[in-house]
């Protein structure tokens, strides 16, 4: 096999957060990790502005829930299967690479519908083409979690992980405050139109960078009879029955992520609706919590290596339980900001901290598996909890959901406090 050569890098690529002992690919690989992080973020600065473009149009509480619980719909349904094809191929990149550029490029449907769609239809058509894009999305959460893992390492995960999502925020939140202002200042249907368009553009250019990614090939399992779905599920069962460990993280984990979910759909309505906030407004609020994330992510890391995740993890867990009930308490779109702006530093070790406990919990060679069966319980709380947070918002109001979702919050919370630390993945022999 010909031997890699790559290019001399200038001074500013070469500081890649590797670890020390890195070799030249690896380091590579960090870079365009990194890379890719920013490209990723300028898409990713579309989505805040998603739900508030719904609202805009019409859209009625329920709706707006679909918008967040249509993904978790198609993820429970495939997302062992799409674990177990990725188990199953020699190199996850490509496909890693490929489907990110048909989920993003939903954004470009999206702005065309108020182009093509007469308004009565509008958001039915929106809502189509995000269910369409729901099996890329699938495909894009398991393969994302398989590629960082394997250009991280057993023990590059903090550092890789804290310094994409850095540069993808601090992306993210300088392109949602200039976006913000763009929403604001240009009329209704065309402002959605441009922004939609426009930051899709992202997709294309992330594909290069991820493409360019080099991991080694890893050797399939062994080719075995063709078992029926239900027999495979019952293998899948039986195997997670050997790691506790993941069993445990993954229910607590289950919890958090169901209050969380029980939120999304609330917080775009209760600012719209309540707090009566423009998309300026909601574009600061969004920006805030984004570079306050660049900061928490610098801090967590450090803090995990000093004095351990469990920190991490507790301080994560209780400073997010807080917030949606903070929130409730204000209609000040200016407390509403430095409230996000303060939530961003908790996002940020719960980002870190997830991540890294969820795979030490996974045995080697399982991994695009076992990470697809943690999703298939996030998707089971995103497909419930939404839907859930509108129907509560709908008989006690957008404030007592919120205050719902920081109970539940709160309950996952006790039962990691509970539950002590996070032992590894038992090997098998």
């Amino acid at each position: 096999m010909p031997k890699l050569s790559w290019p001399v890098l200038p001074a500013w690529l070469r500081w890649s957060a590797a670890p020390a002992e890195a070799t030249p690919l690896q380091r590579r690989n960090f870079i365009n990790v990194q890379i890719d992080g920013i490209v990723v973020g300028l898409a990713s600065a579309a989505a805040p502005f998603l739900p508030v473009f719904l609202v805009r149009l019409g859209a009625t509480n329920f709706q707006v829930g679909l918008l967040t619980t249509m993904p978790a719909v198609t993820g429970l349904l495939l997302a062992v299967a799409v674990g177990r094809f990725l188990q199953r191929q020699r190199n996850v990149v490509p496909w890693y690479g490929r489907v990110r550029v048909f989920s993003i490029m939903a954004y470009t449907l999206t702005g065309l519908v108020t182009l093509l769609v007469p308004s009565e239809h509008a958001v039915l058509v929106v809502l189509a083409i995000w269910a369409a894009a729901t099996l890329p999305q699938t495909m894009v959460a398991i393969s994302f979690t398989v590629v960082m893992n394997g250009v991280a390492g057993q023990n590059g995960r903090y550092e890789l992980m804290s310094r994409r999502w850095s540069v993808l925020g601090i992306t993210t939140a300088v392109t949602v405050l200039l976006i913000g202002q763009v929403l604001a200042r240009v009329s209704f249907p065309a402002n959605y139109q441009l922004v939609f368009i426009l930051l899709s553009a992202g997709g294309l250019i992330s594909l290069y960078f991820s493409s360019n990614l080099v991991l080694p090939d890893q050797a399939p399992p062994l080719p075995s009879a063709r078992q029926p779905m239900l027999a495979e599920l019952r293998s899948a069962i039986n195997l997670v029955r050997l790691q506790p460990a993941f069993v445990a993280f993954t229910a607590r984990r289950f919890v958090f992520l169901s209050g969380i979910a029980l939120a999304a759909p609330i917080f775009p309505l209760y600012l719209v609706r309540e707090a009566h906030a423009n998309e300026a407004a909601i574009g600061l609020i969004s920006t805030a919590q984004t570079f306050t994330l660049v900061i928490g992510y610098w801090l967590w890391a450090g803090v995990s290596r000093s004095r351990g995740s469990r920190l991490v993890l507790l301080s994560a867990t209780l400073g997010l339980s807080l917030y949606p009930a903070l929130v409730s308490t204000t209609l000040q779109v200016e407390a509403i900001v430095l409230l996000a702006a303060l939530s961003g530093i908790f996002q940020a070790g719960l980002d870190l901290v997830f991540f890294d406990e969820l795979m030490k919990t996974v045995p080697p060679g399982q991994t695009a598996l076992f990470v697809s069966i943690a999703q298939s319980l996030q998707y089971m709380s995103a497909i419930a909890a939404p839907l859930i947070g509108t129907l509560l918002a709908d008989y006690i109001g957008l404030g007592g959901a919120l205050l719902a979702s920081a109970a539940l919050r709160a309950l996952a919370f006790l039962m990691f406090v509970r539950g002590g630390s996070v032992p590894r993945a038992v090997v098998a022999e």
